[in-house]
């Protein structure tokens, strides 16, 4: 996407053609990577749920097959083509794609012999079709031998265990184990014990760097390549030092062949401007790229999913500050775990999804309905090999995102902790919280995927109207965070919470950011001043020896002055309004303009449905103020009405009550005569 600059500092917003972890499908990734996608037909036989030899590699072969070409030039014939270059520019916002590759494409070895076969071609036709669109590529490495971090996306995933023999009863199921096991074997030898590395693979490392030489050689004087990643998401336990030489080996590999190009590092999983601020200052053309997702994050309100998003940018103008320019290489518009396959085929991180997820038919296979295990078969449901987790499809459904439910009460804004996954009809919100999550994010990593979802894929989104076309200087999308950068969220505890969780993130806040100070009863203790912006409590000071006797309300109140003051003391710094599910962001200024239109049912939507409830009341009694003085005015006036009136049952009941007669004037017959009932025997 555009090239921006936040606060005075250079942000690149791409819209790349990546898939993350597991859920990339019909990218650019999932098909020049082979890598494991989300929403596509299994690379192994999905009926029979048997054990191949090369699962852990995620590719459609055992290590003892042979690749052809033949084989696997279906999926690029079928998903990189030149319009979808041309829908991206047409856009109005993408200036920039960023390409992952897999190592083995420039150097094949293993199992990737002969699987990516005719993959370089498909690179020359991309960088012409960005060319000639406009559009400027970022080489992301996206896999490297023995795998960066362990996550299938890498070509491998490391640490893995088949533990079927472990559950032959009761139903004799097909097992693996990953994720509490995984590994990373680029960098080294790791000790899963000690989360350290026991020795450094030279030899890897060098294959990296022989890697990024032939990039270079290969596309030096190619008009459309932006620069190089040398790695994509080396995990946290990679040896910080030689990541960093690493980095300083390719960079100087990039410069002597390429001194245009920009060199693009990951943070990884390490955005710590301790650690960024300084490296390589100075030199020309390098960026830290982070990577920022909520899918993973436990669930929560809109407004709390806003403010994490907003924060964002603090976090990025710090690092900024002291290393250099930032880039957002990934993000998505995701708030759930549901997406298909996203932390592996067939798998999932212990504990998600954290909620239900909603399911839609599966969509055809991209390779095509030749490939074992396809179609999927809608009369069959959930079929193994099971990880430790569970997302597959179940009976021709697939999972995706859920949606968000449109609220009508400042009761029902917590309705997300118990809605359903799909909204009832009317009570879908998931256009307006999509639209405004995306103008506080605004960039973008992955172009298309397989099953509709809007959530993971640029396309989908601009399609939604998530995302806007054209003009990204769009007050709606400068103002998106007006809200939160003014202050105008507070951070309050949930009703309903246990005690003892409200109990200890109060104490937490005391611990963190209370004062020395004597207590009431004259003891030692930490306190903070309540400023009364979100309590009764109003300038007095909350002591942490009294929080064990508060309960109820008291407890409460106590519990929003502590979460409101540490979350705006740090939010800067990436601090939630979390607490360990006990807080909630609520919005409190009720005149401030508003820059986006949201169903959110926050106190100023509650005093405007006030306002109309007063305002159809006082309608309601005018009316029949009005009936009855129309009333009285024509008893009093009218002879004949009066009359009329005085022959009926109202009439005769009114005449019995002198209060009422003499109000109405009195009940004349006029020339109307009775008729004396006759009773017929």
């Amino acid at each position: 996407m555009k090239f921006f600059s936040s606060a005075g500092a250079l942000a690149l917003f791409c819209a790349t053609a990546k898939a993350q972890e597991a859920e990339r499908t019909t990218s650019t990734e999932s098909q020049l990577a082979v890598e494991s996608s989300p929403n596509l037909s299994p690379p192994i036989n999905h009926s029979t749920g048997e054990e191949p030899g090369s699962f852990k590699h995620f590719i459609a072969h055992s290590d003892t097959q042979t690749c052809t070409s033949d084989e696997h030039a279906t999926p690029f014939n079928n998903q990189i083509r030149g319009e979808i270059i041309v829908k991206l520019k047409e856009s109005g916002a993408v200036n920039s794609l960023r390409l992952p590759v897999g190592d083995w494409m420039y150097k094949p070895y293993g199992p990737y012999i002969g699987c990516t076969d005719g993959a370089l071609d498909f690179v020359d036709d991309l960088l012409d079709w960005a060319h000639a669109n406009g559009l400027t590529v970022l080489i992301d490495i996206h896999g490297l031998k023995g795998s960066q971090n362990g996550f299938d996306n890498s070509g491998q995933s490391q640490g893995f265990e088949w533990t079927s023999f472990l559950n032959t009863v009761p139903a004799g199921d097909v097992t693996f184990e990953h994720w509490p096991i995984r590994s990373a074997g680029w960098i080294g030898t790791f000790d899963r014990v000690n989360a350290n590395y026991t020795d450094i693979n030279r030899d890897n490392i060098q294959h990296a760097l022989d890697v990024i030489e032939v990039i270079v050689e290969r596309y030096n004087d190619h008009p459309a390549v932006l620069g190089l990643e040398p790695v994509n998401e080396p995990w946290q336990y990679t040896p910080i030092d030689e990541l960093k030489k690493f980095y300083w080996d390719g960079y100087l590999i990039v410069k002597k062949a390429a001194p245009y190009w920009k060199y693009i590092m990951h943070d990884s999983f390490r955005f710590d401007p301790k650690i960024w601020g300084g490296f390589m200052q100075g030199c020309p053309d390098r960026a830290l790229d982070t990577h920022i997702y909520q899918a993973w994050k436990d669930p929560s309100s809109r407004e709390t999913f806003y403010a994490d998003a907003c924060a964002t940018k603090h976090a990025i103008s710090a690092m900024e500050r002291a290393f250099g320019p930032v880039i957002v290489g990934e993000w998505s518009l995701a708030t759930d775990n549901c997406a298909m396959w996203l932390n592996g085929f067939n798998d999932n991180l212990p504990g998600f999804p954290r909620l239900p997820c909603k399911f839609t038919p599966c969509a055809d296979p991209y390779m095509g309905f030749d490939q074992p295990g396809t179609p999927v078969d809608p009369g069959k449901p959930a079929q193994g090999p099971y990880g430790t987790g569970m997302s597959t499809p179940i009976f021709g459904l697939c999972p995706v995102g859920r949606d968000w439910l449109r609220e009508s009460s400042l009761d029902s804004s917590q309705d997300w902790m118990k809605a359903p996954p799909e909204a009832p009809p009317g009570r879908d919100a998931s256009d307006e919280v999509m639209t405004n999550l995306a103008q506080k994010k605004i960039n973008f990593w992955n172009f298309r995927t397989e099953l509709y979802e809007p959530h993971w894929s640029y396309i989908h989104a601009l399609d939604r109207g998530w995302i806007p076309k054209g003009n990204l200087r769009d007050d709606a999308i400068i103002n998106a965070c007006h809200k939160e950068d003014n202050g105008l969220y507070i951070c309050i505890a949930k009703r309903g919470q246990l005690d003892t969780n409200i109990r200890e993130s109060i104490d937490y806040v005391l611990k963190s950011e209370g004062a020395p100070s004597i207590n009431s009863h004259g003891s030692d203790s930490q306190s903070i001043i309540c400023d009364g912006s979100v309590s009764s409590n109003k300038s007095t000071l909350l002591y942490r020896s009294d929080v064990t006797n508060l309960t109820g309300e008291a407890l409460y109140a106590a519990a929003d002055c502590a979460y409101n003051l540490f979350w705006k003391t740090n939010r800067g710094a990436g601090a939630t309004c979390d607490f360990g599910g006990t807080g909630v962001l609520a919005e409190v200024n009720f005149t401030d303009t508003d820059y986006y239109n949201d169903d959110v049912p926050n106190d100023k939507v509650l005093v405007v449905n006030v306002e109309i409830a007063e305002l159809v009341g006082l309608i309601s009694l005018g009316i029949v103020l009005g009936t009855f003085i129309g009333f009285a005015t024509a008893m009093r006036c009218s002879k004949n009405f009066n009359a009329k009136v005085s022959h009926t049952a109202l009439g005769r009941t009114m005449q019995k009550n002198p209060l009422l007669s003499k109000s109405f004037g009195g009940f004349k017959t006029g020339d109307y005569t009775e008729i004396p009932s006759t009773r017929h025997v």
